[in-house]
Order: C-alpha cells, then structure tokens, then sequence
C-alpha cells in the first residue's frame, strides 16, 4: 500500500477517535440525567398549581396537574370565616322554636345559597296537596337522566312505579330521577310544575327563594335559612311529608328485582332524636345541607344547616345543637353569629 494512502488512513481512524471521546461522555452523561430524573424526580412546583410526575421508564417522563378542589358558593364568599360558639361547620344556621318563633341561634341566616336536594321539600309539597292519584303508574323516561351532575340512579329508564312510590323515593332516599318524573308528568308539564314551586315560595313569604327544576341538581336552585325554616314549618303541617321524609327505609319491585332503599339521614332511626320531618341535600356548589323539624327538651325545634364542609358534619353539627339545647337553663340564651350575608346569583 502506497504510503500517502496509509497516512490517510491513520489520519481518518485519528479523527473518528477523536470524535467519539467528545460523543461518548456526552451520551453517557444524558443517560445518566434521565436514571437521576427517574430516581429524584418526583414533585414539580409551579406558581399556579402542584404537578405530580409520573415516570413510565427511563426515556419518558409524563406530567400531569392537580386539579384544584372545586369550592362551595359559601366557601367562595367567605362566610366560612364566620366563628360561633358551637363550632360548627355549617357556614349557614338557624334554630327556630316551632311555636314561639323564637330565634335560639342564628349565623348566616340571611345568605342565599344553593340548596341542593332540599328542592325536593318543595317538590313534595306541590305533589302532595295537588291530590293527584297517588296510584297511577308513571314511567321513567330519558327526560329524567341526570344531565346536570352525571348522577347515578337505579331507577333506569323504562322503569314504571306509582306516583306515591315515586314521592316516597324522592323525599326518604333523594332519589333524582323520581322527583323529576313527578314535576314532568304534572299536568301541563314540567315548566308549569316549576311556576307552581315559585308561586308557592312566594305565597309562603319565602322572597329569597327561586326554583329552576324539581331535584336540587341545578345551583340555581336557591334559598336562605330563613326561607327554609318557613318552608319546613309549612311542609310539616302535611302528614304525608312528615311521613315520607322520616321513613327509615321502602322497598320497591321493579321488574323481577326489589330495591331496597334507605334514608339519606340516618339520625330517623336513633332513639336519641325525635324526628317530625326532614331532608337532606349535597351538591358541591350547595356543600352537605340539611333541615328538621325535631323535639328537644320538650320544644318542637326547627333547625336549617347549610354548606357544611365534610360529608358527615352535617350530622355532627345538629348533634352539636342538641346537646346544647338540651344543656340551657329554662331562660334560653340567643346566639347570632356575625352579619348577614346575602348572595345573588351571577
């Protein structure tokens, strides 16, 4: 071989060495990055949110964000700030003597909220005195689907039950699809079902309250405390909502099954409480509600508990109120916490 050619040849193989002792360490040194992101990267901060990293392997890094949690309209308002003495963690509440009138505590009691299934008060309300054929069969239909919240239902559509089983589902269990059926087979339909829930807010006085269907899944659906105390006093008046919303538990045939369904408050079945009438409500713009009408220390009580935070503070809250009552000299003392708030929507 010529000699000029070998030169060539040891100068080419030179530079290819050369080469590669600047290309190898870079390699290794990124291969070696992506084993640290693998073992150290676990948590990235941003200024907006808190993303999570998850690694598939060691070429692939998937980031995905937090969603933050989505607030109550009482949480966005602040009345959540609002302390009292029994520490609830209801931002709205009041406590009425059934005869009297008398205010035994109050905090937020003006505030308009999203109130959630206790729509279904007001629902059972205009069913019941309409003195429909509580016999007639009614069909579920995809009229009736949640499309609002996505909700589930064992009432599926096709279903056929009574218009009393159908209430009683509705106001004992909060069961969606049975309420809507009732305001949509109403006569003259659903929009004239819903004029008649307002026309009887409004006839009862409750100015701070407006319907816009039949289960509470909408937020527009809005009341007071103040309101709600009104409407619990007029729907227990009516021995068939003081029946249906306290019942423990109803089983119902449908097809080849039979449902067992059972109350949404399970303080019906405890001996400590006296229960005359009551429902429960929760969707998260509305937080966890409940209303009652209850005996305590031999005073019919009317209690209202809105937008409390955790899913069984609502309970706790009317057990703190109990125990307070029932610990009162025979001079019961007035709680009112903080100013009233009153939200609007929009």
């Amino acid at each position: 071989m010529p000699k000029t050619t070998l030169q060539r040849i040891t100068q080419l193989v030179g530079v290819c060495v050369l080469g590669l002792s600047f290309i190898l360490p870079a390699a290794y040194a990124a291969a070696d990055g992506e084993r640290q992101v693998s073992k150290k990267t676990r948590v990235v901060k941003t200024s907006s949110t808190r993303q999570k990293v998850k690694v598939r392997s060691s070429k692939s890094v998937v980031i995905r964000s937090a969603t933050p949690p989505k607030l109550s309209f009482g949480q966005i308002a602040g009345l959540h700030s609002a302390l009292d003495p029994l520490s609830l963690k209801s931002s709205v509440a009041l406590v009425i003597d059934q005869d009297t009138q008398e205010v035994l505590f109050s905090k937020n009691d003006h505030a308009v909220l999203p109130i959630a299934s206790l729509t279904k008060l007001m629902t059972g309300v205009i069913i019941s005195g309409a003195n429909l054929p509580m016999d007639d069969v009614l069909t579920v239909t995809q009229d009736d689907v949640d499309t609002e919240k996505n909700s589930s239902s064992r009432l599926r559509v096709g279903t056929s039950l009574t218009r009393g089983e159908l209430l009683h589902l509705a106001l004992m269990s909060s069961e969606n699809r049975a309420a809507h059926a009732l305001g949509r087979t109403y006569p003259g339909g659903l929009q004239t079902f819903v004029a008649l829930m307002n026309a009887k807010a409004k006839m009862l006085g409750m100015k701070d309250t407006r319907y816009v269907e039949p289960t509470g899944l909408s937020s527009l659906n809005q009341s007071s405390a103040q309101d709600l105390a009104t409407l619990v006093n007029a729907a227990h008046a009516d021995p068939v909502m003081r029946e249906l919303t306290t019942s423990s538990g109803y089983q119902v045939a449908v097809g080849r099954q039979t449902l067992q369904y059972n109350n949404t408050n399970r303080l019906v079945k405890s001996p400590n409480w006296d229960i005359g009438l009551q429902k429960t409500g929760y969707i998260t713009e509305a937080g966890q509600c409940l209303v009652m009408q209850t005996k305590i220390a031999g005073r019919k009580l009317i209690m209202v508990f809105l937008d409390s935070a955790g899913k069984f503070s609502r309970i706790a809250d009317a057990e703190r109120v109990r125990h307070w009552v029932e610990s009162l000299p025979v001079a019961i003392q007035k709680i009112k916490v903080a100013d009233s708030i009153k939200l609007t929507d929009g």
